[in-house]
C-alpha cells in the first residue's frame, strides 16, 4: 500500500476511534483530518483554525479533538460565538515555535475570544519561553510576551486536567469572563521566570480555581481590578510569589475585588503566602470581603502582607506620601 494511502487509511481510522468515544450526540473533529500532523515542527496552525470553525459552526455539541503527538502553532484565536457546547480535548502536546517573536509579539498564544459552553480538557501546552525570559533579563527591546491560554469575553467555561508549561508571560489569563471553572491543573515554570504569573483573574465574575499544582517565577493566582466571586481551594503553590490581590489602584477609574476566598491551601518556599497590594493614589478602587483561611506556610518568606503603598522597583509617579 502506497504512503498515501497509509496516511489516509490512518486519519479515517482515527476518526472512526473519535465518534467511538465521544458523548452521545457530539460530533467529533480531529485537528489532524484538517491537516495537523503530529511530529513537532510542522506549522498546524490553519488547521487548528479549519478544525474549530467546523466545530464551531455545528448545530450539536462539538468536541474538536486533538491525537496523540507533538503539534505546533503559532499565536491563534479562536472565535466564538459556537452554535452549540464545545469541548477542546487534548491528547497530545502543543508547542509553541523556537523563535520568542513568533507569538510574543501578539500578547497571546492560545486565545478564546467570545466563547461560551467551553471545556478545556487535559493535554499539555509549553511556550517554550526560556529565550523569551533570557530576552527581558538582558534588557535587550524585546516582544511584549504572550499568555499561554487566554480567555476574553467568555462565559462557562471549564479547564480541566490541563498541563501548562513555560509561558513567556501569564499560563491562563481570564479576561471580562464569567463563570468559569479551573480544575486539576499543572502549572510548571522555573522560580528565575519573570513575571509569569500561573493564573491571572481581571473583570470576571464567578471564577473557581481548584485541586491545582502551581509552580511559577511569579504570582501563583493574582486577581487583578473588577475580580469579583472567587473561590480558590486546594492549592499546592510554591515557588512562586503566593496568591495576592492587586496591584489595585493605579487608576481612579477602575473595578474593585471583592467576595473572594483562599482556602485550604499550601504555601511551599514562595517569596509571599496571600498578600493585597494596592498603590498610594486617589482611586476608586476597593477589597472587599476577602477571607484567607486554612492555609499552610512552609518556608514561605512573608505569609501574609497588606500592602497599601505598593511600589514596585521605586518607581512611584503621584504616589500619596
Amino acid at each position: 500500500m502506497s504512503k498515501f494511502f497509509k496516511t489516509v487509511s490512518w486519519i479515517y481510522f482515527l476518526a472512526f476511534i473519535e465518534l467511538l468515544l465521544s458523548p452521545s450526540g457530539a460530533s467529533a473533529y480531529s485537528v489532524v483530518r484538517f491537516g495537523a500532523k503530529g511530529d513537532g515542527r510542522s506549522d498546524s496552525t490553519s488547521a487548528f483554525i479549519r478544525a474549530w470553525m467546523q466545530a464551531c459552526s455545528s448545530v450539536r455539541p462539538a468536541i474538536l479533538s486533538v491525537p496523540r503527538g507533538t503539534f505546533l502553532i503559532r499565536s491563534v484565536t479562536f472565535t466564538g460565538p459556537c452554535r452549540s457546547r464545545i469541548q477542546f480535548a487534548i491528547h497530545g502536546i502543543l508547542v509553541a515555535p523556537d523563535n520568542y517573536y513568533a507569538i510574543g509579539n501578539l500578547g497571546y498564544w492560545i486565545q478564546f475570544h467570545k466563547v461560551s459552553r467551553l471545556s478545556i480538557i487535559g493535554g499539555t501546552i509549553d511556550a517554550k519561553g526560556a529565550g523569551f525570559w533570557s530576552c527581558r533579563s538582558s534588557g535587550q527591546s524585546c516582544p511584549q510576551g504572550a499568555r499561554s491560554i487566554s480567555l476574553q469575553w467568555c462565559n462557562n467555561v471549564l479547564v480541566r486536567g490541563l498541563t501548562s508549561y513555560n509561558s513567556q508571560i501569564m499560563h491562563i489569563s481570564i479576561n471580562r469572563s464569567n463563570n468559569v471553572k479551573i480544575q486539576n491543573v499543572k502549572i510548571n515554570a522555573p522560580s528565575g521566570s519573570p513575571n509569569t504569573d500561573g493564573i491571572h483573574v481581571e473583570y470576571s465574575m464567578g471564577v473557581t480555581i481548584t485541586d491545582s499544582t502551581i509552580k511559577t517565577g511569579d504570582d501563583c493566582i493574582s486577581l487583578g481590578q473588577g475580580s469579583m466571586n472567587v473561590w480558590v481551594e486546594q492549592i499546592g503553590c510554591g515557588p512562586g510569589h503566593g496568591i495576592s490581590i492587586g496591584s489595585l489602584g493605579n487608576s481612579f477609574n477602575e473595578g474593585g475585588v471583592q467576595n473572594v476566598t483562599v482556602t485550604n491551601s499550601v504555601f511551599t518556599k514562595t517569596q509571599n503566602g496571600v498578600r493585597l497590594k494596592s498603590w498610594a493614589k486617589p482611586s476608586g478602587g476597593y477589597a472587599r470581603n476577602i477571607v484567607f483561611r486554612n492555609l499552610i506556610m512552609r518556608n514561605v518568606g512573608n505569609p501574609i502582607i497588606i500592602d497599601q503603598k505598593y511600589c514596585p522597583n521605586n518607581i512611584c509617579p503621584h504616589q500619596v506620601q
